[in-house]
């Protein structure tokens, strides 16, 4: 193949599109090791500067991950790890993109909370049941955080879609919800939260997925109303 023949994108960039369909197709799968950088740029046709570029690449986006003395692995592909970059997106956003995130976020859990009620088992509404008490036995604001974003953790699990769980997990980063709550707290928000909460918890306990899905875009919105009044207009 020859490097310099026209194709969309930079040569690196078609190194990365065909190392990841090498992976959809099954060529490669989770955990096994790639071919040398030598073999695997002779056999995509490109030089091994691009192929380097490539496999680190991917390596920041964690599909693939270097092991000291053995060589380039594909990952595991698990959600977690190739989402990540969601939590740096929310961790970076300012003004109206924080309030866009936040409206993805409400269509999320709100969708993952209505799963959870379907589908919770008496264990796991225990695990959920842990943070929003003691989330209710305190007041200091960093106690309060760390709780509330355990009792969304564990509600997402409850919904069992790992991929949903993830793009939250990225979607409420401890820095993200830092910098909402540090403001919306100070207006006496700490009560209507844990009524919030509460409510989701009720639904949770009733198996009733659209009352849940309405408890969480309800708790959600509340916070990205406050967002946007807080914009310039």
């Amino acid at each position: 193949m020859d490097e310099t023949a026209p194709y969309k994108g930079t040569v690196t960039q078609r190194a990365i599109e065909q190392i990841k369909a090498m992976i959809a197709e099954g060529r490669l799968e989770p955990g096994q090791r790639l071919p040398t950088e030598r073999d695997l740029a002779a056999q995509l046709g490109i030089s091994r500067s691009s192929m380097r570029e490539a496999i680190r690449a991917l390596t920041v986006l964690g599909v693939l991950e270097a092991r000291h003395g053995s060589g380039i692995y594909v990952t595991r592909l698990e959600a977690g790890d190739l989402l990540e970059t969601f939590g740096v997106v929310a961790d970076l956003s300012r003004g109206q993109r924080l309030v866009e995130l936040l409206e993805v976020r409400r269509v999320l859990e709100s969708t993952a909370t209505a799963l959870a009620a379907a589908r919770i088992t008496d264990d796991q509404l225990a695990e959920v049941e842990k943070p929003l008490a003691a989330m209710n036995a305190t007041d200091d604001p960093e106690e309060i955080l760390a709780h509330d974003l355990a009792f969304h953790r564990e509600i997402a699990v409850a919904a069992g879609n790992e991929t949903m769980a993830a793009i939250l997990e990225g979607l409420s980063s401890r820095t993200f919800r830092a910098r909402v709550w540090r403001g919306y707290e100070e207006e006496g928000a700490f009560a209507r939260t844990r009524r919030e909460h509460a409510a989701i918890h009720r639904a949770l306990a009733a198996r009733d997925p659209e009352a849940a899905r309405a408890a969480a875009a309800a708790h959600v919105g509340e916070v990205e109303e406050w967002l946007r009044s807080q914009l310039p207009s």
